[in-house]
């Protein structure tokens, strides 16, 4: 045998060199040829710029959603230019069977088995876009910037904020385009309401009435090398204000783009911070009996390590789009929040495309929803619903999120969403501003204490926690 030595001094060496340095420039050609399709067939976050074939789905032009004069405290969907529009028709369970090809099977089961429910069915308006400085940092991700770990889910490098894999080759790029989507430097909720819907037969709502914020280090404008920074997909502090049992427990939690996150969490009664490193993944949430667990809100919350992620390709979709209803402050509770459903005028559909994503777990590792299906929105790559499969394979639970465009970001963005237990009959909604007379905030510049590192420290936590 040739000793490794011999095999580097070996006659053929340049021609292996150069054969590599060939292959590696012929890679890096197709990447290239590949970013140029962004800005042109494709629009620059990678979404199909032409109308569908029946031109229901339009083409994309420059997004114009917003009527000049909103200033933070007048109410989002005023100044929304196409708030005049009118439903074109409406999905309930009489005709879903004629619309199932644009729904998804959780939809399906949703519409046909909830007595009452009906989905109001818009025209479509392609509404979302993104500063230059996102479409830039794009390109050069789909040159190559982009990757992921050798564990296939974690997120190794990027150029942000920007999307890091526009025309994705696999289900956990597409995840991380999620992710990573371009939302400002944070969402600061000052008064979000978690409600579950009463156990069947009951009247009981539960009701928390929270503080949450959301920071991304990685969202300052600009261009960043993601591998120049912390390993922070987002920091988040969620503080209970009521109910009397759970009012002053706050946490902060740090999502990671490559290990499990990590979660610190206060408990009043013993003046003390205790990390909680089984606080995640299917952990159920404190409060909302067994319902809702850490990784559901926002429809995935949670790192990717324990599925195996398959991209099934994209469809055409009835999802919740340029919902404003959803983020209304002054809306009564009682006025939306029906017994099975969220009131339909509150929620806007319209038909989109969507990447369709298969999550399974893998072998050796457990999960209470070992299969799930994500769908994500084409022009924002924001995560619009996902239908949950329980140990037995049967379809489970239902989540919706909600877009709209947002004035400070010049993107968009859903936090607001609603989950449906489909064999318990229940639902909850959490992350908008519904019913609690306090709008959200976007923040593009972290000028602010709640938009630094240092205010998701346990010190810290312990600090606001006991002023």
């Amino acid at each position: 045998m040739r000793k490794r030595s011999d095999m580097f001094n070996s006659p053929h060496r340049p021609a292996a060199a150069a054969a590599i340095a060939v292959f590696l420039q012929a890679a890096a050609g197709a990447a290239f040829a590949d970013a140029g399709r962004l800005g042109g067939e494709l629009t620059g976050v990678g979404a199909e710029r032409a109308a569908s074939k029946d031109g229901i789905i339009p083409a994309y032009g420059a997004p114009d959603a917003h009527l000049p004069g909103w200033t933070p405290g007048k109410k989002r969907e005023d100044f929304f230019k196409y708030k005049s529009d009118k439903p074109l028709f409406s999905i309930d369970a009489t005709n879903v069977d004629k619309h199932a090809d644009k729904l998804s099977p959780g939809q399906v089961a949703l519409i046909k088995q909830t007595k009452g429910y009906r989905m109001d069915v818009y025209p479509t308006r392609r509404t979302c876009g993104n500063p230059d400085f996102v479409l830039e940092n794009t390109r050069k991700n789909a040159a190559g910037a982009a990757k992921l770990g050798e564990d296939g889910w974690s997120l190794k490098d990027a150029v942000v904020p920007g999307v890091p894999f526009p025309m994705p080759a696999n289900g956990a790029q597409a995840m991380w385009n999620t992710k990573l989507k371009y939302a400002g430097v944070g969402i600061d909720m000052p008064k979000v309401l978690v409600a579950l819907s009463p156990r069947k037969g009951a009247s009981e709502w539960v009701r928390a009435s929270t503080t949450q914020i959301y920071y991304y280090p990685w969202g300052k404008k600009g261009s960043t090398a993601l591998s120049q920074l912390p390993p922070i997909e987002y920091h988040t502090y969620f503080a209970y204000e009521a109910p009397t049992a759970l009012a002053g427990q706050a946490l902060v939690y740090a999502a990671y783009t490559d290990k499990a996150s990590e979660t610190f969490y206060y408990f009043p009664g013993q003046r003390r911070v205790r990390r909680m490193p089984t606080y995640s993944y299917d952990a159920p949430q404190v409060g909302f009996e067994n319902q809702y667990t850490v990784d559901e809100p926002r429809v995935f919350n949670g790192t990717m390590d324990r599925f195996e992620w398959k991209l099934v390709g994209k469809k055409e979709m009835f999802i919740g789009y340029n919902a404003f209803g959803m983020y209304d402050p002054d809306a009564g509770f009682d006025a939306v929040a029906k017994s099975d459903f969220i009131e339909p005028a509150q929620r806007r559909y319209e038909l989109h495309r969507v990447w369709v994503v298969e999550a399974t777990v893998k072998q050796g590792v457990r999960h209470v929803a070992p299969k799930r299906t994500f769908y994500i929105d084409e022009d924002s790559w924001s995560l619009v619903a996902a239908d949950d499969y329980d140990a037995q394979g049967k379809l489970w639970k239902l989540r919706e999120a909600f877009v709209i465009p947002v004035q400070e970001t010049g993107s968009c963005d859903n936090p607001a969403f609603v989950q449906y237990n489909l064999l318990e009959g229940r639902y909850l909604f959490d992350q908008g501003p519904l019913a609690t007379g306090k709008d959200l905030r976007w923040v593009v510049e972290a000028n602010e204490p709640k938009f630094r590192d240092a205010y998701y420290t346990a010190d810290n936590l312990r600090a606001i926690s006991e002023r």
